[in-house]
């Protein structure tokens, strides 16, 4: 009846318990606060079943924070583990919890907080910044939230029942295979990527009929923003890079649950396809996170540059020049395979090439700071920190591009140092710079500029300190995965300076929090009170902030690439036309419960519970098809209605 499920599930390791109890004690609380305030139905009706971008965005970066927090906590204890792990002393964490841990970090903090924030900010700002209502598939960007929320939830069961993969965040075989790993460990981790990656799937072609199909009225383009363009071939790699990662884990899946062998060493199987497989699908993940941030980047250094964007077609140009040549080259992370010293040779080549666009972006950005007059807001800070930190990767990443440097740093501490300087000092930042910037349009106040400025601080200085001692320690031998190490190796005081730099990361987000928390008690003082606080150049800022459910009253027409800059600059009177009535989608719970019948099929499947797999998977199939024959319609906001909210709107603008 219940499969592999049974008491033996329960954690039993002290670290463990306190991990669920932390979990089930944090959910038990937020569920008596909401019954407490009396605001189920006010989440449910505003926030759970709404189709508005805005607030899907919301709730993405929601999602994302909570599991950055729990990203970091594992970060702190593998960090604190190698501190003091050398020599007799065996540490705090068993080998199996450390690996368990090590591949719950990489999985969360790539999958569920990388890719939660970017599906945030990409819902939040695109259709404002195109002058659309809302993006091309309403319904469609539910479902897609929700089968995030679905895998996430399950890569946070296995605190309580199971256990998580020790194979690391990529799963190879053979570690990932039956033999290795016989526990449900690597099946959640399975069914929670293929459950999140098909909502990203889904995600990808609902932004890019977006794109395409609801920009203003003549808005080409070569007349779209820079960020525009950053979205649009990030999820041209997602739509064509995510089939790979769903055949992948479905391959794998079936080694585990029938007995076959693709990629076992008997019966014509072979794990190098499998790592073949999960890096051609990987590495153009690294730069579907990272091509958005550089969007917001560009978006930041012309408006606080006070300066049109330098070279806006040559910055096009590299934005599909690394779409295309991050499809050839995966072979990179693996070049010991033994592939032979030509395929080497011409992914190196390859890797090398790639760097050329992402350099131009840096120099465009310098140059767009040229002679302007610069504006050092918080947004604009983090962009400094990001030219830093990724300038570093950026030279350690063409290091071992080459393939004898390769073959020395491979599985090393140098290669950690390198992958987080592009992921934390590129896309986190990137994001976070974002988040700080289009804050005001969502909420309607900025954030508080002072305690921002000691975020930035604490995050660069602590990112400094965490990850270039792991250089060094590659240099000497110091392995990925490593729980414990000899004492006369002399590795420990550049893990204890690690350790301390994850700390003061911590305190980043602690003051990241306090920030927040100051804001909101003085968002009276912080309020935006014209919808343009930075002087910005882009169609989001002519909309008052926060900005309105239905986005524009009047979709605007566009004449120039920065059309609200031009606007203000000539002085243009405001659309006098007459208000229309709007068309918005229905809310609908429709998108939860598929989100939910799926995660009860991947939950089934983890445990063989083949009854709830069959269920839940007729579940799926049934509201779908429900969906496809009965629409629940669209709400009709009348003209007049428009018109007393827009007034609405201006009176508070001027108060």
């Amino acid at each position: 009846m219940l499969g592999k499920l049974n008491l033996d599930a329960l954690p039993y390791d002290p670290i463990a318990i306190g991990g669920a109890i932390s979990l089930i004690g944090g959910t038990i609380g937020i569920a008596a606060l909401l019954t407490y305030k009396k605001r189920w139905g006010w989440l449910y009706k505003e926030w759970l079943t709404s189709l508005d971008a805005k607030k899907i965005g919301i709730m993405y970066i929601v999602v994302a924070t909570l599991m950055l927090l729990r990203g970091l906590m594992d970060a702190a204890m593998l960090r604190g583990q190698t501190a003091i792990a050398s020599g007799e002393n065996s540490g705090y964490l068993t080998s199996d919890h450390f690996q368990q841990m090590f591949s719950a970090h990489g999985t969360i903090m790539i999958f569920f907080v990388a890719m939660g924030l970017m599906f945030g900010l990409i819902n939040l700002v695109l259709p404002l910044m195109l002058g659309a209502r809302d993006v091309a598939f309403p319904f469609l960007n539910s479902v897609s939230f929700w089968l995030f929320f679905a895998g996430m939830a399950l890569v946070n069961t296995s605190l309580i029942i199971g256990e998580f993969s020790a194979a690391g965040w990529l799963a190879y075989p053979p570690l990932s295979g039956l033999e290795y790993s016989p526990g449900v460990g690597v099946d959640y981790w399975i069914w929670s990527l293929q459950i999140a990656g098909i909502g990203s799937l889904l995600s990808g072609i609902n932004f890019i009929t977006t794109i395409l199909k609801m920009r203003a009225p003549g808005m080409t383009l070569m007349k779209m923003p820079i960020f525009a363009w950053s979205v649009l071939t990030s999820m041209m790699l997602v739509v064509t890079a995510f089939p790979v990662l769903t055949v992948t884990l479905g391959l794998l899946s079936l080694d585990r649950l029938l007995g076959t062998n693709f990629f076992t060493t008997t019966l014509g199987g072979d794990p190098m396809m499998y790592v073949n497989l999960i890096w051609a699908w990987g590495h153009p993940e690294v730069y579907i996170l990272i091509l958005p941030a550089f969007g917001i980047f560009s978006e930041i250094v012309a408006t606080f540059s006070r300066k049109r964007l330098f070279g806006y077609k040559s910055m096009v140009i590299a934005l599909l020049a690394i779409a295309v040549l991050s499809y050839i080259v995966w072979l990179h992370h693996f070049f010991t395979m033994g592939a032979g010293p030509n395929v080497n040779a011409f992914f190196g080549i390859m890797t090398m090439i790639i760097a050329i666009p992402t350099g131009v972006k840096v120099f465009n950005w310098l140059f767009t700071m040229y002679r302007g007059s610069i504006d050092f807001k918080n947004p604009m800070i983090w962009f400094l920190g990001f030219v830093m930190t990724f300038t570093i990767g950026g030279m350690t990443g063409v290091m071992m591009s080459v393939p004898a440097i390769d073959f020395q740093m491979h599985n090393s501490m140098f290669l950690v140092a390198h992958f987080h300087n592009m992921i934390i000092g590129g896309v986190v930042f990137g994001y976070i710079a974002g988040f700080i910037y289009w804050f005001p349009k969502i909420f309607g106040f900025r954030l508080h500029e002072k305690l921002g400025t000691y975020v930035v601080g604490a995050w660069l200085i602590g990112f400094l300190l965490a990850f270039l001692p792991l250089y060094i320690l590659g240099l000497k031998g110091a392995t990925r995965r490593l729980d414990h190490y000899d004492s006369s190796l002399g590795w420990q005081w550049l893990f204890i300076i690690s350790a301390i730099g994850v700390g003061v990361i911590l305190l980043g987000v602690g003051l990241q929090l306090l920030q927040l928390y100051v804001s909101i008690k003085q968002r009276h003082k912080l309020r935006d009170t014209n919808g343009d606080p930075w002087n910005g150049r882009t169609l989001e800022w002519s909309t008052p902030s926060p900005a309105p459910f239905y986005n524009f009253a009047k979709l605007p027409s566009v004449t120039h690439r920065d059309e609200f800059w031009e606007r203000k600059r000539s002085k243009s009177k405001p659309d006098a036309s007459p208000y229309e009535d709007i068309e918005l989608p229905r809310n609908t719970p429709d998108g939860i419960i598929i989100a939910g019948m799926a995660g009860a099929v991947g939950f089934a499947l983890i445990w063989h519970i083949w009854w709830l797999a069959a269920l839940g998977l007729i579940g799926c199939i049934v509201i779908l098809i429900r969906r496809s024959i009965i629409n629940p319609g669209e709400i009709i906001i009348p003209a007049a209605a428009i018109k007393a909210y827009e007034n609405q709107l201006l009176k508070r603008t001027r108060s």
